[in-house]
């Protein structure tokens, strides 16, 4: 199975890397107030890829946080309710 990941990792290496060899025109971004920023076909794809990414994780990270509070709130309603059913902590489930 590490054979087919290699495999799989330099085949999908090759592409990439032939793409980036085939694109390596020169690109124009203009933006406001006259500002034209030229770079590589590639280096412009790169650089929206990994702002997209970014974006996609900072988007998640508010739902995560949301997810680990309500993990703790409900470990603490765990212990609450082990504590007042009289039950010890070896006999009890333990959140993990």
């Amino acid at each position: 199975m590490s054979y087919l990941n290699w495999i799989l990792r330099a085949v999908l290496f090759i592409a990439l890397l032939g793409f980036a060899v085939k694109n390596d025109q020169t690109v124009e971004l203009r933006y406001f107030f006259g500002y034209i920023w030229q770079s590589s076909l590639v280096i412009v794809l790169l650089l929206f890829f990994a702002a997209g990414a970014a974006v996609g994780v900072l988007a998640m990270f508010a739902n995560v946080l949301q997810q680990r509070r309500e993990i703790a709130r409900l470990k603490r309603e765990i212990r609450v309710k082990n504590k007042l059913a009289g039950v010890d902590d070896t006999h009890s489930i333990q959140p993990s």
